[in-house]
């Protein structure tokens, strides 16, 4: 899909979402929808896959956000699903987010860690991004095993690591 036609649907999505309501709490799951989608090969073949009919998509998507996401989130998923462009989910979703974050003049801040942080924690660490880079931050928490301890943080163009694989390599290097 175009980029275009991505920031059309983004556009789109975006306006659905705020008028329905609930739209931080939407976004927040459409992010973790989309990051699924990107790590889950199956789920991308399932949803994706054309031979499958789509009324069997559809189910699919209800039983994996029904009961667990708002129906907003369902339905834009299942829109996404039904015109065949679900392959963009990422690309859309990122764009929705983005767009719904700086309607309340905010910079989407996405947080890569190896457990699931507290709520708590997400706080302290919106405040601290906050405070790095200057930005109001919107706190996007990805779960990424491959993150060994620590986090990785990226605002914007701006990438805050805080793995221990960094800080290792950073001790390599002096010595």
């Amino acid at each position: 899909m175009s980029r275009e036609k991505i920031a059309a649907y983004a556009g789109a999505v975006a306006s659905i979402v705020e008028v329905e309501g609930q739209a931080e709490r939407t976004a927040d799951e459409l992010f973790r929808v989309a990051r699924a989608f990107e790590s889950n090969d199956q789920l991308r073949t399932t949803l994706s896959d054309a031979t499958i009919p789509s009324d069997r998509r559809q189910q699919v998507v209800e039983q994996l956000l029904g009961g667990r996401a708002n129906a907003t989130t369902v339905h834009v998923v299942g829109f996404l699903v039904a015109t065949g462009n679900v392959r963009d989910l990422p690309a859309i979703v990122d764009s929705v987010v983005q767009r719904l974050a700086r309607g309340r003049d905010q910079h989407v801040a996405e947080v890569r860690s190896a457990i699931a942080l507290t709520s708590e924690q997400e706080q302290r660490l919106a405040a601290a991004l906050s405070k790095a880079t200057g930005k109001t931050v919107d706190l996007k928490v990805v779960v990424d095993p491959s993150v060994l301890g620590g986090l990785v943080a990226t605002v914007g163009d701006e990438v805050i690591d805080g793995t221990v694989r960094s800080r290792l390599d950073q001790l390599k290097t002096l010595i």
